[in-house]
């Protein structure tokens, strides 16, 4: 019967559309097409048919809901360039002396007897490190587009994500600590053809608590900047994903050099319950973690689908740590420690702001899944990324911009502090120097690439882009940091322990 009535309204509304008759040319199109809607839906009503029951071709001047719209502006307001590196350039120069201060702690904590004896712990670095890629600079991106977007303006709402958001980080970073002590065990140990139990267990215990431990401290203080921000009126794209970074390296190196140490001397005073009693209670805690992501709406689909880029990242900063520990044991690249952890830093902090602000500027105009037109399609080119007329390549001009007067500041302290192991000399900075702008020019330039290939395969970059890119971040750091250093003694560049000789 209803679809008898669905037949005789079609009819209907085909005679309606088709009589020969003149139309009356004193009444507008519109009020014609609302007429006959209202007769269509009051002969539905009285059939009990829903207007889901009723698929019918589109009304003159009638828009189709289905279709995006991708003629809007990019931005609300569109930024200049000099709007961006003002709000940029105070969180991106107080994120990098953070990343001088977890170089300084590396540069000591080397030569701690744990490090020496457990050596597997230097490829725990960068992958420890890049949690603040993985997880806080995810979750500061993911916020500041809900923040960006009027999501997190209700006090309700905001208590939802936010207890969503620190469940799923905390379950992330549990499992990412664990299998980064494998990994580092793996590449460390087999290799080798050797395995300690007890060094196992400390390298796992150490990982999973360091990690869980920096993802709370950190989450919390993201989520403090994005709320902030909001109230001031200020992008957090600009100014969380920084200082992420300038938080994340000194707190995670700290937490771990000193878990590490800890548990190290708990083992040495025979007190073996104490790393698995910390392993147990983290692999109990992580179901119920899990438990509360999957039933909060903010994150109950990262729950499913952000392991992937995660667990990708944590194997590829491994790989940053393997050439670390290989190198770090080598007198010719004691100067390297201090360095390595402002590089991989300064690049994955820049690299996250782009893919942030990137990320939001699509969340303003689609949904994943559907490029806008205005968008880059495909593979991009080095012109079109950094000197287009978009605002991605205004973005990326200005934070190529900061890299080279960053790290002279950054050199200059190090020098200042007499940290590291290395003649500051014209040399050592253009060498120095060109592996830093390598490194970001070539991270600019994937996340162009990267962002929009994500959204038009219906993954949002919020949760996907940051994590892969600060991992590369870190990869092509460290091997341009010890490329720089065999150069440089290639070219017989001496170090300051040779001068001190």
């Amino acid at each position: 019967m209803a679809d008898t009535a669905v037949t005789s309204m079609r009819q209907r509304r085909s005679h309606a559309l088709t009589d020969s008759s003149p139309p009356d040319t004193n009444i507008p199109t519109q009020q014609n097409n609302q007429k006959l809607i209202e007769g269509i839906s009051k002969q539905a009503n009285k059939m009990a048919l829903t207007d889901s029951d009723i698929e019918l071709p589109l009304l003159e001047n009638e828009a189709d809901p289905k279709v995006v719209i991708e003629d809007k502006d990019i931005s609300e307001e569109e930024e200049t360039s000099l709007s961006i590196a003002l709000q940029v350039f105070l969180p991106y120069i107080i994120a990098g002396f953070g990343t001088v201060g977890a170089g300084i702690v590396l540069d000591q904590v080397q030569h701690w007897e744990v490090f020496k004896v457990v050596s597997e712990a230097f490829i725990l670095v960068p992958a420890l490190l890049g949690l603040k890629g993985n997880l806080e600079m995810t979750l500061a991106s993911r916020l500041s587009t809900q923040a960006n977007c009027g999501n997190l303006d209700s006090r309700t709402e905001q208590w939802k994500a936010i207890g969503g958001n620190l469940a799923l980080t905390q379950a992330q970073a549990i499992v990412v600590g664990f299998l980064a002590s494998m990994a580092a065990m793996i590449l460390g140990w087999i290799p080798q053809g050797k395995f300690n139990l007890q060094h196992g267990l400390l390298l796992c215990s150490s990982s999973m608590l360091t990690a869980s431990l920096a993802s709370l401290v950190l989450g919390t203080v993201m989520i403090v900047v994005v709320l902030l921000s909001r109230r001031f009126r200020i992008n957090p794209d600009n100014v969380a994903t920084p200082i992420a970074a300038s938080l994340g390296d000194l707190t995670t190196l700290m937490l771990l050099s000193a878990i590490t140490t800890f548990i190290y001397k708990a083992i040495q005073a025979q007190s073996f319950w104490v790393a698995p009693v910390i392993i147990g209670i983290f692999l109990l805690l992580t179901p119920l973690w899990v438990w509360v992501s999957v039933n909060n709406k903010y994150v109950n689909e990262v729950i499913y689908t952000g392991w992937t880029p995660v667990i990708c990242a944590m194997v590829i900063s491994s790989c940053g740590g393997l050439i670390l520990d290989a190198t770090v044991s080598d007198p010719r690249y004691h100067g390297m420690a201090v360095f390595q952890p402002v590089i991989n830093g300064v690049g994955g902090n820049l690299v996250a702001v782009h893919a942030s602000r990137m990320s939001t500027a699509l969340h303003r105009v689609s949904k994943p899944g559907v490029l806008p037109d205005n968008f880059l399609k495909g593979c991009p080119n080095i012109f079109s990324s950094f000197c287009g007329k978009g605002i991605s390549a205004k973005t990326s001009r200005v934070l190529t911009a900061m890299v080279i007067p960053g790290h002279l500041v950054f050199m200059y302290f190090i020098s200042y502090m007499k940290a590291g192991h290395v003649a500051f000399t014209i040399v050592f900075a253009l060498v120095y120097l060109s592996a830093c702008m390598i490194q970001v020019l070539l991270l600019l330039f994937i996340a162009s690439w990267m962002v929009h290939k994500m959204w038009q395969s219906g993954d949002d970059p919020d949760n996907f882009a940051i994590p892969y890119l600060t991992a590369i971040g870190d990869l092509l750091g460290t091997g341009l940091l010890a490329a720089a250093f065999a150069l440089l003694q290639a070219m017989g560049h001496v170090n300051a322990n040779t001068l001190e000789r």
